[in-house]
């Protein structure tokens, strides 16, 4: 783990995760309308995919990830593009019956296949506009969606208004290795041999296309050191980034004592 700087400059206009993908929609304006409407395509397909390209691997690093970031039993936990209810499902293990996970997510596809899976409350939302008040949850987690959002400062803003004084936020993600062999590596990986396997073993022809999407988000995301400076500048505290592989990353933070 490694903190960051403590107070960097606010920008004058949106951080956006990654400039416009021509190859998918015209402007960032279509963004948001794209990424809804993928998801809602896909959702049938997506834990069968998760699978394939974790090799089986994904709940034990979920679980690992999110014990790593400060969840205990007990906790109130809202798990922001909880999409089929993968990190939701971890996260749900760890806080036992005393706790509680309630997931949002933009895409009714994906909540609907998530609601097949787990018996928990669900809201259809923005993580930029979250519908719910402020300092309620003791732990806010965000599986591999970051990507998606359009301002990653308006997101991680209201991540800390709804968390609890002493709330943890854990923000997963597949970073862009810096070694141009692995990144070669992953992108044969990501661009071409996952969207062929998809092709065989999914229903739909659009999930290839998001296998296709994800990696050039991916491609194209920020550095770390601007999601970490985000963090910073919502108000979070110990901001941090743990790394695992080259390419999983785990962005924490803390919501001061004294901050309401």
């Amino acid at each position: 783990m490694r903190p960051t700087s403590s107070h960097p400059e606010t920008p004058k206009s949106p951080v956006s995760p990654h400039p416009p993908l021509p190859d998918y929609y015209a402007t960032s304006d279509n963004k948001r309308g794209f990424v809804r409407d993928i998801f809602n395509h896909t959702a049938g397909d997506y834990d069968r995919v998760e699978r394939l390209m974790a090799f089986g691997s994904g709940p034990w690093y979920r679980r690992r990830a999110l014990t790593r970031a400060g969840l205990k039993p007990g906790m109130q936990v809202l798990d922001v593009a909880i999409g089929t209810g993968l990190v939701a499902h971890e996260a749900g293990a760890i806080v036992g019956a005393s706790g509680q996970v309630i997931g949002l997510d933009p895409s009714i596809g994906m909540i609907t296949e998530a609601r097949r899976r787990l018996a928990l409350p669900m809201i259809l939302g923005r993580g930029e506009q979250l519908p719910v008040r402020a300092g309620h949850f003791d732990f806010l987690s965000m599986g591999y969606a970051l990507r998606h959002v359009s301002d990653i400062d308006a997101a991680v803003r209201e991540y800390f208004r709804v968390l609890k004084p002493g709330g943890r936020v854990c923000l997963l993600e597949i970073t862009r290795p810096r070694s141009r062999l692995a990144l070669g590596v992953l992108r044969l990986y990501m661009k071409g041999i996952v969207p062929w396997l998809t092709h065989l073993v999914t229903r739909h022809g659009e999930t290839a296309r998001l296998m296709e999407y994800y990696w050039d988000t991916i491609a194209a995301c920020v550095a770390p050191e601007v999601i970490l400076a985000a963090l910073t500048r919502a108000g979070f505290a110990e901001v941090q980034r743990h790394q695992e592989l080259g390419i999983f990353s785990e962005y924490v933070g803390i919501k001061p004592l004294d901050r309401a």
